[in-house]
């Protein structure tokens, strides 16, 4: 069964799935865009590292009772004893370690990176630690001679910094081209719409390439197996839909929801 949804799946977002997504997504765009690409340029695939204490499931835990000395002071006949009490197990925050893959087009010979290609997860969009480090790419990036493309297709959380413009579609995809900067090309989408179309730029006077991410986003939910994996009896994940596309949602899947 291919993807009920005509554009981007809400239910990859869910945190169990969207890792796992995002990995196998970065791999099939490099992998569609290869054979258009040489043999004067090719894909690298790049990660970037941080450490990331932003974990809601570690927490601090804090011992209701208090471990007191063992000496022993003079005593007095109506003082209590002091006593040694058993530790408790406790969990403490801990800097999590935090792999994001990106792409970079580069040049066959001088290795010159041409094209970033980023494809946002929920923590670039977070404020925390990750957002911090994705912006601080993303500048390095716009202060370069390099172009960069951003995947938005998280719904969740505040998009990426865009003078402007209203954050008023679901999903987008921005392409910034070092000769245009600070003009860039955004192209919005929402839930009920298929993913459009977007450019890749390359070197100055050569012809960009039409990236089709909507089949490529469709390949990977077949070879992930998701139309197994996912329950579509259960909500969309967060944030909440408006109540126009949450009634397109259940008509949508009433005919899987009813089998």
């Amino acid at each position: 069964m291919p993807s009920p949804f005509p554009g981007m799946n809400p239910y990859l977002e869910l945190p169990a799935l969207w890792h796992e997504f995002h990995n196998r997504l970065i791999v099939a765009l490099s992998d569609a865009l290869t054979p258009d690409l040489q043999p004067k340029y090719y894909i690298a695939v790049e990660t970037r590292t941080y450490l990331d204490d932003d974990n809601p499931q570690l927490l601090v835990g804090i011992p209701d009772a208090l471990v007191l000395s063992t000496t022993e002071p003079a005593s007095t006949p109506n003082q209590a004893l002091a006593t040694q009490t058993c530790p408790k197990q406790i969990q403490l925050p801990m800097p999590v370690e935090v792999k994001q893959r990106y792409l970079e087009v580069r040049e066959v010979g001088t290795h010159q990176v041409i094209t970033v290609i980023e494809v946002l997860s929920p923590k670039n969009k977070r404020y925390g630690v990750g957002r911090t480090a994705y912006e601080n790419k993303r500048q390095r990036v716009l202060a370069s001679e390099s172009h960069l493309i951003e995947i938005d297709l998280v719904r969740e959380n505040t998009p990426m910094p865009m003078i402007g413009v209203e954050a008023t579609s679901d999903y987008r995809i921005v392409v910034s081209r070092a000769t245009t900067r600070p003009i860039a090309d955004l192209y919005e989408f929402q839930l009920t719409d298929p993913i459009p179309n977007f450019s890749l730029p390359l070197k100055l006077d050569e012809k960009e390439l039409t990236v089709d991410l909507q089949t490529i986003v469709l390949g990977v939910y077949d070879r992930g197996s998701y139309q197994f994996r996912i329950d579509y009896r259960q909500p969309v994940p967060p944030p909440k839909l408006s109540p126009a596309n949450q009634q397109w949602v259940d008509e949508l899947l009433a005919p899987i929801r009813g089998a």
